[in-house]
């Protein structure tokens, strides 16, 4: 398929699994009443969708193995239910440190079954101006190792997770695969949001002359942190074609995927870039 329907999620998570899933199923529920098309549907949750606000030590409560847990389980019961693709966000998984999880950004296909996972690469160690003031995300996460491309029907998704967007190489890594949409889920400060946000996420679609799909945490959480909505998606152009604003809920959008390829051919940024060919 060529075309498809993109929906990002925001959500105001809390501590609570139970409450957040839930609020997830209801805004499904809300997107398969809006959309009864039979385009293919991908659906993405922001970062930390799940548990969020209550600390690292809930985090590694809440791990398990990659396709096992309630979590998992809940999600591949919500894309099969409602028949879309359902991108996970970010949620715990096991890593190989024991005292960290990984955070991974897992797809769900509309059987249920996982096509593609994700850990996340780089890791949010810095300090912002902000009522939480330090972020030290190694101590507790562990870097993932792997970039990870999924191909659909007639769509080539690349994969990362909020701060990778800081570092382009990742993308480009994937745009080398062929990749037609990069996904973005997102726990983005109110600070750095108001900030980069918008900038960094254009700029990455305008780069890679590819869709980007940015679902975010948005609001004050059950800790205090602030996080800054506006969830987006946006063209190959760098246009955006939906902002979520900062209130929960969700934004959706046809896509055509042929648009990539109409903008390659017409401006081939991969064959002018010399630090992929002479330079190298």
């Amino acid at each position: 398929m060529v075309n498809w329907r993109l929906s990002a999620i925001q959500l105001n998570s809390t501590p609570e699994p139970e409450q957040n899933l839930a609020q997830v199923a209801l805004y499904l529920q809300q997107l398969s009443t809006a959309y009864r098309d039979s385009l293919p549907h991908l659906v993405a949750l922001p970062e930390c969708f799940a548990v969020f606000g209550g600390g690292d030590g809930l985090q590694l409560q809440h791990q398990a193995a990659l396709g096992q847990g309630p979590i998992q389980q809940r999600c591949a019961a919500l894309a099969q239910q409602y028949g879309v693709f359902l991108l996970a966000g970010s949620l715990p998984t096991h890593s190989p440190d024991p005292g960290r999880f990984s955070a991974s950004s897992i797809l769900f296909g509309p059987d249920g079954r996982i096509l593609a996972d994700y850990q996340k690469m780089h890791l949010f160690d810095v300090d912002v101006t902000d009522s939480t003031g330090s972020y030290r995300e190694s101590a507790s996460t562990y870097a993932g190792q792997k970039i990870s491309l999924a191909e659909l029907d007639g769509l080539k998704l690349g994969l990362s997770v909020c701060y990778d967007v800081r570092f382009p190489g990742l993308m480009q890594a994937l745009m080398a695969q062929g990749m037609q949409l990069l996904t973005v889920p997102s726990a983005f400060t109110r600070v750095t949001g108001e900030a980069h946000w918008h900038t960094l996420l254009r700029a990455r679609a305008i780069e890679n002359q590819c869709f980007v799909l940015a679902p975010n945490q948005t609001g004050v959480h059950a800790n205090g942190r602030e996080t800054y909505g506006h969830s987006l998606i946006i063209d190959p152009w760098g246009r955006v074609l939906a902002d979520a604003g900062t209130a929960p809920g969700w934004i959706s959008a046809q896509i055509d995927v042929t648009d990539c390829a109409v903008l390659r051919q017409k401006m081939p940024l991969a064959q002018h870039n010399r630090f992929n060919s002479e330079l190298k």
